[in-house]
């Protein structure tokens, strides 16, 4: 690791609609590069960027959106784009990419059972929905501060718990270590999605976890 990058100083704020298209770029090429769902289905960056850009306009308006930059540079260096959940998602969906159908199903049955015990009410919870570092800028706590501000910025608004999905073993080690517990998993090697092991090739990863824990007032 380059020891300028180990050493420069970061410093972290919440996201504003005027950063859209470069949070989308970030989390585009983190997520296409890493994320074992995205990288099973074959998910190019530009298509995992157009899915965080419809999501601009509800993070600026909700103000739970947290990004990371280099002091240095200003360059995004780490992002977390949560959200109410509770809230309406964005508009735009039909336009994805249809790899993403696969993702939205496994996703979607860790969601589906565990609202069924836990109805979702307006500004009660936040989604903590996608968190990338850039390659270079790991092991320097900025994950873990990403999700303190986050958490901090919810507990302002009033809510109460903090939910994400975990989908690899190194942020399932994460959000455990910060207090986060399981409450529902699937597994990749298990899950069919119309009749096909869509997630086969990222078995090792075991599966995705839906985890929460409450956020302090």
């Amino acid at each position: 690791m380059n020891n300028t990058m180990t050493s420069t100083p970061v410093t972290y704020h919440l996201f504003t609609k005027a950063e859209a298209d470069e949070m989308a770029r970030f989390l585009g090429e983190v997520f296409a590069h890493r994320d074992p769902t995205a990288l099973a289905v074959g998910l190019t960056a530009p298509e995992f960027e157009s899915f965080i850009r419809l999501y601009g306009p509800k993070a600026d308006a909700e103000g739970l959106t947290v990004l990371a930059r280099s002091a240095a540079t200003g360059d995004i260096v780490g992002a977390l784009l949560a959200e109410d959940p509770a809230s309406a998602p964005p508009d735009g969906f039909e336009k994805l990419s249809p790899k993403f159908r696969p993702i939205f199903d496994i996703l979607g049955q860790l969601v589906t059972e565990y609202s069924a015990a836990r109805p979702r009410r307006a500004g009660e919870s936040v989604h903590l929905f996608f968190l990338g570092v850039a390659e270079g800028f790991g092991g320097r706590g900025i994950a873990q501060r990403l999700v303190a501000e986050c958490l901090a910025h919810g507990g302002r608004r009033g809510c109460r718990i903090a939910v994400t999905e975990a989908t690899n073993m190194a942020s399932q080690r994460l959000f455990r270590k910060l207090g986060f517990v399981e409450r529902v998993r699937r597994s990749y090697g298990d899950h069919l999605f119309e009749g096909q092991a869509c997630f086969g090739s990222v078995a090792d990863q075991g599966g995705p976890i839906l985890m929460d824990r409450e956020v302090a007032p």
